[in-house]
């Protein structure tokens, strides 16, 4: 059975391509682009990987992180932050939110499939 992914992303183009790049590496994936709806989805029916996007609609990944990690439902959930934002202080708040992985966009697409394929095995970040 393919792994779930999660794709919480606003841009058509990135939300295109990485759908495409991580259909054809196996997974199975689903997109919200609204971050209410991609926090409710997360807690419903909690996906392998959540790919997510720091400026979503609604309500941003900084805080969807944090209220994924306070739900038991969703609190080991894997997820890799992808954002344009690249500064550090971007990558120190992503990380006290507690994501695991922290890529910044531009980025290679053999990058973000082989984050995905280790946080989908449990491996550490």
């Amino acid at each position: 059975m393919a792994k779930r992914v999660l794709l919480a992303e606003d841009e058509p183009n990135i939300v295109e391509s990485l759908t495409f790049l991580l259909e054809r590496a196996g997974f199975d994936v689903a997109v919200e682009t609204d971050g209410r709806k991609a926090l409710d989805k997360a807690l419903a029916d909690t996906p392998d990987v959540l790919i997510l996007d720091v400026m979503l609609p609604e309500i941003d990944g900084y805080e969807i992180l944090r209220q994924l990690r306070a739900d038991r439902r969703a609190d080991r959930l894997p997820v890799l932050m992808l954002t344009a934002k690249g500064q550090r202080e971007d990558r120190d708040t992503a990380l006290e939110c507690g994501a695991d992985l922290f890529i910044t966009k531009p980025f290679a697409n053999s990058e973000i499939v082989a984050a995905v394929e280790k946080l989908s095995d449990g491996r550490p970040a």
